[in-house]
């Protein structure tokens, strides 16, 4: 005897209810994904420094030297008006910012409109570091209206190589610079 096979008919795929999961999950997921922000910070070229004529007209520099061992804040440029020592092995960015808030303050207390710094990078120093100091002397968080704002402090920035004089880290140029001040910090 022979078996006849049941004639099977080709079954439709039904795939509404797949499309529809698609639909509501491809924009959650999509809102969901946090998207990768490229920021460009802006540098200046540094400015060229004559030493031929001690002249008032010349602009004095606010330079920040950065060694892989301190922070030196330097105003005018090569006196140094503030050092900043690794603390347990990390560079000082608050304190950092809290001076460069107290000298900005005292340059608009005396009339200077100063928005430039000069970063002068000593050897070895790390990518990570170099960013960081950017964005502290760049601006710092204030509280304004009840809202936490960007305040700016020095947004002009340029880049360059540390002097090898300071890369010594000898305090002849903290004896020098003291001697030039007169003892005083500005």
């Amino acid at each position: 005897m022979r078996r006849r096979r049941p004639n099977r008919e080709d079954a439709e795929l039904d795939i509404t209810s797949f499309m529809n999961l698609m639909i509501v999950l491809v924009p959650v997921l999509l809102l969901s994904l946090v998207f990768s922000q490229v920021r460009i910070l802006n540098l200046q070229l540094p400015t060229l420094s004559q030493n031929t004529a001690d002249n008032d007209d010349k602009p004095k520099i606010l330079e920040l030297v950065i060694t892989q061992d301190r922070f030196d804040l330097n105003y005018p440029e090569g006196i140094l008006l503030k050092r900043f020592e690794l603390e347990q092995g990390q560079y000082d960015f608050n304190a950092l910012s809290v001076y460069l808030q107290d000298l900005k303050l005292t340059f608009q207390q005396q009339g200077i409109e100063k928005n430039d710094i000069v970063l002068l990078l000593g050897e070895n120093v790390d990518y990570q570091t170099i960013v960081s100091a950017m964005d502290t002397v760049r601006s710092f968080k204030a509280v304004v209206a009840a809202n936490l704002v960007d305040a700016e402090l020095f947004p002009l920035i340029s880049l360059g190589d540390a002097p090898s004089e300071q890369l010594g880290g000898g305090d002849a140029s903290l004896q020098r610079s003291q001697a030039a001040n007169g003892g005083s910090n500005l």
